[in-house]
């Protein structure tokens, strides 16, 4: 495939290989429809400004977090909220505005991405209670947001056991029967995430000439789920991952930019509120060098993996290493 200028009313022309009968084809591409094309054909133009925020929201409580045993009478997408966690998507909304504008800037909105599920989309419709039209910049519907697959209609017997069984197995790896494992989860979480990178690095969520680094990104989720988009984000390993505990429900966990541009967990929570969430030492010391790093920088310093692999340097230090 080539790209090619014309004379016509488009100013992109796509080639395609060729039609059914075996002709080239030429497709015409309107960059008014597209204008994140302008940043691919022009490579002078420079990046638009990161978001201010990467904002992780769990639905409110739902009917399943009350009764278990509502699994099994209704399909898991369509679970809805209690009133209690219909209240509470309003309220972790109006503290995402207070939040906001305590930044103190006039062009700030948001945009948010959304699981599919109903108590997501609940959730969603509450916690819009706290902005008007003109902040809320756009929504995308995203199916990999989704919860973890249990396997549908869940018996709830069964599901005690099986609940048990992963404790033994391992909480990342073990896989329902007729559903998914975290493992399963962190490989579409990894196909969101470069969406997500894509789309912040092509400023898709505001029209070219008003981006703004005033703009805070709302994902609406589930507990499991929003565990491993931070284990992918900042490259946590299974054992980190397996020491995390769930956020509570319409509750969020904020990733901000600091000095440097990169996300930040301890930008706007406390050390104390990560250590409660399961961070460890070493991951609390990244995150304080991505408060000041830059995107592309490194940590040269912690392993990003986090405890050193080779065990061996262990004995080296200690005098005791064999060559």
């Amino acid at each position: 495939m080539s790209i090619t200028t014309s004379s016509s009313p488009y100013s992109s022309i796509i080639k395609c290989c060729e039609d059914t009968i075996g002709r080239r084809r030429r497709v015409a591409i309107d960059e008014n429809c597209f204008p994140e094309k302008n940043l691919t054909l022009n490579a002078t133009t420079g990046k638009p400004p990161r978001p201010r925020r990467i904002i992780l929201v769990r639905h409110g409580q739902s009917e399943g977090n009350v009764d278990e045993g509502a699994y099994t009478r209704v399909a898991d997408p369509r679970i809805r909220l209690t009133e209690k966690g219909k209240q509470e998507a309003e309220q972790c909304g109006l503290r995402i505005r207070e939040m906001i504008e305590k930044d103190g800037a006039d062009d700030w909105k948001v945009y948010f991405y959304v699981s599919p599920y109903q108590r997501t989309i609940e959730t969603l419709r509450g916690l819009g209670t706290a902005f008007q039209r003109s902040r809320i910049a756009g929504v995308r519907e995203e199916p990999r947001l989704r919860e973890q697959d249990f396997g549908n209609f869940q018996d709830q017997e069964q599901m005690k056991i099986q609940k048990a069984v992963r404790v033994q197995y391992g909480r990342f790896f073990y896989r329902f029967p007729n559903g998914e494992s975290a493992a399963d989860v962190y490989d579409r979480i990894t196909g969101f995430r470069e969406t997500l990178r894509t789309d912040i690095d092509i400023g898709r969520f505001q029209p070219p000439g008003e981006q703004s680094p005033n703009m805070n990104l709302v994902i609406v989720s589930h507990g499991l789920t929003l565990r491993v988009f931070l284990m992918r984000w900042y490259k946590w390993t299974v054992e980190q991952f397996e020491g995390l505990n769930n956020m509570q429900n319409g509750n969020m966990i904020v990733m901000q930019t600091g000095q440097g541009g990169r996300y930040s967990l301890l930008v706007h929570h406390t050390k104390q509120q990560m250590m409660d969430f399961g961070l460890t030492q070493d991951m609390l010391v990244d995150q304080e060098w991505q408060k000041t790093a830059k995107p592309g920088e490194l940590n040269y310093e912690i392993p990003t993996g986090g405890p050193s692999f080779f065990t061996h340097f262990d004995d080296e230090n200690n005098g005791n290493f064999r060559s």
